[in-house]
């Protein structure tokens, strides 16, 4: 019942599905619904609540359980958002494998373990499957979804079409790989970026600003493949036009960054100077950009009806 918990919780609650959600210690339920609660009636005000229902028809489809049998009893779809902590999560769905039956399935929010690490011996890995979101789930739609080698092809399709009704952007991995793909790209992005303001190119702030007001206006709305081929006549085109400068250009990239040392430093103060390391000025921001999430979720919603 964590961030990424609530943060199902609420989704599936406006695609109107029941949602129970569970947890070991009764406080934490207790403050994880006080806060969805919150959440969506704030939402609801600003005219931006998903779903068709109401806050409060959503908010009664949202209950509570300390036990796991109870809690996943009559379940068709069981979402693990248990913290980044292979053994805990393999504990978890050991205990569910005891307890489901064969349709119900199992799968989990992981951004960086593998199905194999996770699944494998399990009796019910057929329907054993990753669904990783991006954080906020609310806010962001893009699912991955990633089998175990076991997968049943079933259990793929049927997640697919689940996260399309509830209003997410699901994409299928064919098979697994470390990092899947959200991540090896941001951490792409990532690597370039610490080699950039490591040596002196451009300083931390300006580099942002190359994203947020560059490559990133783009890529809200087109992927990186879709402005090769808008940038040239097609794709065959861009590659005929720019292979050699982009083989130039990466020929150039170094080593992968130690992510330590002076770079830490300069990199955390220009960041600190612009939103100050304190709990109540790092949730202010993380609280606009959810709005402005939520305003451009807005903005692509009607951009694609019209």
């Amino acid at each position: 019942s964590g961030l990424i918990g609530r943060s199902w919780a609420m989704v599936f609650a406006a695609g109107g599905f029941r949602v129970k959600l569970y947890d070991i210690a009764q406080e934490q339920l207790t403050t994880a619904l006080e806060n969805i609660r919150k959440q969506m009636k704030e939402m609801e005000k600003s005219g931006v609540l998903k779903g068709a229902l109401s806050a409060e028809q959503q908010l009664a489809l949202v209950s509570v359980c300390t036990d796991l049998k109870a809690a996943v009893e009559g379940a068709t779809f069981i979402q693990e958002c248990t913290p980044e902590n292979l053994e805990l999560k393999k504990k978890i769905f050991g205990q569910l494998d005891l307890i489901v039956g064969d349709s119900v399935i199992l799968s989990s929010s992981t951004s960086c373990l593998l199905p194999s690490k996770l699944f494998t011996g399990l009796k019910h890995v057929k329907q054993c499957i990753v669904s990783h979101p991006v954080n906020p789930p609310y806010f962001v739609p893009l699912v991955e979804i990633v089998p175990h080698p076991e997968t049943d092809p079933s259990t793929t399709e049927r997640t697919y079409a689940l996260m399309k009704k509830i209003g997410q952007s699901p994409v299928k991995l064919n098979r697994e790989i470390e990092g899947f793909v959200l991540n090896r790209l941001q951490y792409a992005v990532i690597s370039e970026a610490w080699r950039l303001v490591g040596e002196g190119v451009i300083s931390p702030t300006d580099l942002d600003l190359v994203m947020s007001d560059g490559l990133g206006m783009r890529y809200a709305f087109i992927g990186p493949l879709e402005t090769m081929h808008l940038n040239a006549e097609g794709v065959s085109s861009y590659c005929e036009r720019y292979a050699e400068g982009m083989k130039l250009v990466l020929n150039t990239f170094g080593p992968v960054p130690e992510f330590s040392g002076e770079t830490v430093q300069k990199v955390n103060q220009a960041l600190s100077e612009k939103i100050p390391v304190v709990p109540k000025v790092l949730d202010a921001r993380r609280k606009w950009r959810d709005e402005c999430l939520t305003g451009l979720a807005k903005l692509k919603t009607q951009m694609k009806s019209d």
